[in-house]
């Protein structure tokens, strides 16, 4: 009759906070309007002006793959969508310096609850957000000449968790020690950008030059872009322009996801 009560004790501590964190950093992002509209105002800016003035110069071969070259808007719509997800999961983590200064965090880590929870509360809200977001934006690509299949669609959605439960984590990991959004601004602006533009998001790493090819396949954002437009691509023959495989890719995003969050749980639970 009591079998099932150490499992709702040992549940609930965790789901609960967890959940509670997860619903306030949903809550406070729609709350500010000005954040809705420039998570996905600044992508749909950039992939339009920097799309509509390449899509003549850029040729890439074999993208989407069902009569020859790609325009670049069609190139550069994945990589679009994984600059939403890039943005919008690390710089929710702004939260965390907020919610240190108002004196928020320093209740929750003095409270009872693990350390885990806060973790996964966290990642689990800017993932939301991301993927979210993302969605919004990726119902335009019949626009752009993408068509979206069932299958397709929920591999894309698959692959944007993922990539957003890494970048999540990552933007924790930065966020955790810093006492000033301004620092994390600035660490953002240098590592960010980058990040996303050696990605293949902006150009394939077939044209690029060696030690550039070297970065990009260092980068494992690199592969977050490949495993979507493999999932975006699947079944018209994606693989013209140097792509990972999917296995590859799919593995590589994985283990990165997997890992931000085991570094960041460590983190925080060793910071007092």
């Amino acid at each position: 009759m009591n079998s099932s009560m150490p499992v709702s004790d040992t549940l609930s501590p965790w789901l609960l906070p967890a959940v509670s964190l997860w619903k306030r950093e949903v809550v406070r992002f729609l709350r500010q309007r000005s954040r809705v509209i420039g998570a996905l105002g600044t992508p749909l800016v950039f992939w339009v002006l920097v799309g509509s003035g390449l899509r003549n110069s850029v040729r890439v071969p074999g993208l989407p793959g069902a009569s020859g070259d790609s325009n670049y808007l069609q190139y550069a719509f994945p990589g679009t969508i994984a600059m939403i997800v890039l943005f919008t999961a690390i710089f929710s983590m702004i939260s965390v310096i907020e919610d240190r200064r108002e004196g928020f965090l320093q209740a929750v880590i003095a409270s009872p609850v693990r350390r885990s929870a806060v973790v996964f509360g966290k990642v689990l809200g800017s993932t939301t957000l991301a993927v979210g977001q993302s969605i919004l934006f990726l119902l335009l690509a019949p626009l752009v000449g993408v068509p979206l299949s069932v299958a397709s669609f929920v591999a894309v959605l698959g692959v944007l968790v993922v990539m957003s439960i890494g970048l999540s984590g990552l933007g924790l990991l930065i966020a955790w020690p810093m006492d000033s959004t301004q620092g994390f601004h600035a660490v953002m602006n240098l590592f960010l950008l980058p990040m996303w533009l050696l990605s293949g998001a902006f150009f394939p790493a077939s044209g690029a030059s060696r030690w550039v090819g070297w970065v990009m396949a260092a980068n494992p954002l690199t592969y977050g872009v490949a495993a979507l437009r493999h999932a975006m691509y699947a079944g018209i023959g994606a693989d013209g322009s140097g792509l990972p495989s999917t296995s590859v890719s799919v593995g590589i995003t994985i283990l990165f996801a997997a890992a931000t969050l085991l570094i960041a749980t460590y983190l925080v639970s060793g910071n007092k």
